[in-house]
């Protein structure tokens, strides 16, 4: 066990905070914000101690907690990070805080009466379930934190979300997600009965399966991750949910939470069942691909903001498919890599679209036009989101997406090629958002929007400020974070997969 409980701390402290927001009276509004604020900062502050606790080289897992709850099944309370989880974690911590600042004004603007202070218990509680699912080591701990979660996402776009549609959407994101689960419950009962009566995530990954129990519990715990990434053909939920949800709480989903299929795929799919990983490889692959191309498609078509931001993300998930079913490190740490900085960039994204809309009074494209020359500043933010969701060079999403292509080239040139045009495609989609929205010839009826003649204020500043400075940072000197990482990678794909780099190619003899 590590000597300080950072894990059980990240877990309780945000529940523990949203226990104390839900007693809070609607009128204390202002009281639950700053209460709120606070909260999430030292969640941070304990992150950032988690951070500097760990070890990169160390032991494959570090800073563990284990606690006993339930003998007779072998159940413990046991939270543990490797690299890959310890990332995850970190982009939590940072993230939520800047979600809680971005949302100040946002309960405020709806139509209704509507609590102020269960809307920010709603993030907290969101942020503990999180950093469950990322730390737990137990598979059936997991399990519990990965239905947990949908409940307080479920709340956050079902009632604070400003679409008109937004109950349909919250029910759709509920039943796919949970529909995902009940795959995973099965074959989480599966490797209990013929793992030798244990949830242990160690003793798991040890254990022996016949090819068909193996396959068949492959494909319960990755039809629940790739719903939950979302993966072609069950990402239809996404952009439901990411439109109508509140700005704030869909950076969140998109940012993170969508992560956990992504994570889930690494952890357990690849480690608990190597050989079925292996089997339906081709099949994630070809999946991923068509995520890339079909979501960057949908993309260049939307006229609405949130939802064109949703497709996006789609297509970055098929990146991150191809580089862990690539099986190379090179591949798999881009993939990761990739997991930590579409949190950052399409974070922002969705962020500063927020900004926009709440604005604007509407997420329509057609709405905006000219932007730009009324908010300057905001405009310029808008575009560096824009150009790290592009994955341009000097932004973080370039090096991570640049090493999955590279991996991915090494074993594989006709995927790499192919997943090359969503690039392409990728940079009409933003270009093209971008023009329609700041660019051009002003919409007269910008003007007669008061909010629309506000530029960038200090609180908005406050928000992105950071995300951009880890972009920018990232993009040049990624090491601190692939350091991390690289260990993670290699004794996933080498020790639990069982699989090798590909040898280097001799120079052709002269």
């Amino acid at each position: 066990m590590s000597k300080f409980p950072f894990l059980t701390l990240l877990v309780t402290l945000p529940l523990l905070g949203a226990l104390i927001l839900a007693f809070f009276p609607r009128s204390a509004g202002e009281l639950a914000k700053r209460f709120a604020l606070v909260w999430t900062l030292v969640v941070f502050a304990l992150t950032v101690g988690a951070w500097l606790a760990f070890k990169a080289g160390g032991d494959r897992f570090q800073l563990k907690d284990d606690y006993p709850w339930i003998p007779q099944w072998g159940v413990r309370f046991t939270f543990e990070v490797d690299g890959i989880a310890l990332v995850m974690v970190a982009l939590i911590g940072l993230l939520v805080p800047l979600i809680v600042v971005a949302s100040w004004k946002t309960v405020e603007a709806l139509d209704g009466n509507r609590s102020v202070p269960a809307y920010f218990a709603l993030l907290l509680a969101l942020q503990g379930m999180m950093i469950g699912v990322f730390a737990a080591s137990d598979v059936l701990l997991f399990y519990v934190f990965f239905e947990a979660m949908l409940v307080p996402m479920y709340f956050l776009i079902g009632s604070y979300g400003s679409h008109q549609r937004r109950q349909y959407a919250a029910v759709k994101f509920f039943l796919y997600s949970l529909v995902g689960g009940l795959f995973m419950l099965a074959a989480v009962i599966g490797l209990w009965v013929l793992g030798g009566n244990t949830f242990d995530w160690h003793t798991l990954v040890e254990a022996e399966f016949t090819t068909w129990a193996e396959r068949w519990m492959f494909l319960g715990f990755f039809v629940a991750f790739a719903i939950k990434a979302p993966f072609f053909p069950f990402h239809t939920w996404l952009p439901d949910a990411g439109s109508a949800a509140p700005a704030p709480a869909a950076a969140l989903l998109v940012a993170v939470m969508d992560k956990v299929g992504t994570f889930g795929i690494l952890r357990y799919c690849l480690s608990l069942f190597p050989n079925a990983s292996k089997y339906f490889a081709p099949l994630a692959i070809a999946l991923a691909l068509v995520g890339i191309i079909y979501g960057a498609l949908l993309a260049v078509g939307q006229n609405d903001l949130k939802r064109l931001v949703s497709y996006t993300s789609i297509a970055h998930f098929g990146f991150i498919g191809i580089g862990i079913f690539a099986f190379t490190t090179q591949a798999g740490s881009g993939a990761v890599l990739y997991m930590l900085n579409h949190g950052l960039a399409t974070g922002l994204l969705f962020l500063v679209v927020g900004f926009l809309v709440a604005r604007r009074g509407s997420a329509s494209i057609k709405d905006f036009g000219g932007a730009g020359k009324l908010v300057p500043w905001l405009s310029g933010v808008f575009f560096i989101a824009g150009m790290a969701s592009l994955a341009l060079p000097g932004t973080s999403p370039f090096v991570s997406e640049f090493l999955v292509l590279l991996g991915v080239f090494a074993v594989n040139k006709t995927v790499a090629v192919i997943a090359t045009l969503g690039i392409v495609l990728a940079a009409a989609y933003v270009l093209w958002m971008y023009q329609r929205t700041m660019q051009g010839t002003l919409n007269p009826a910008l003007n007669e929007v008061p909010a629309m003649k506000k530029d960038l204020s200090v609180r908005e500043l406050a928000v992105v400020a950071p995300l951009i400075g880890l972009i920018l940072f990232l993009g040049f000197y990624p090491k601190p974070v692939l350091d991390v990482i690289n260990p993670a990678v290699q004794a996933t794909f080498t020790q639990d997969l069982g699989v090798s780099d590909p040898a280097p190619k001799s120079e052709a003899k002269k």
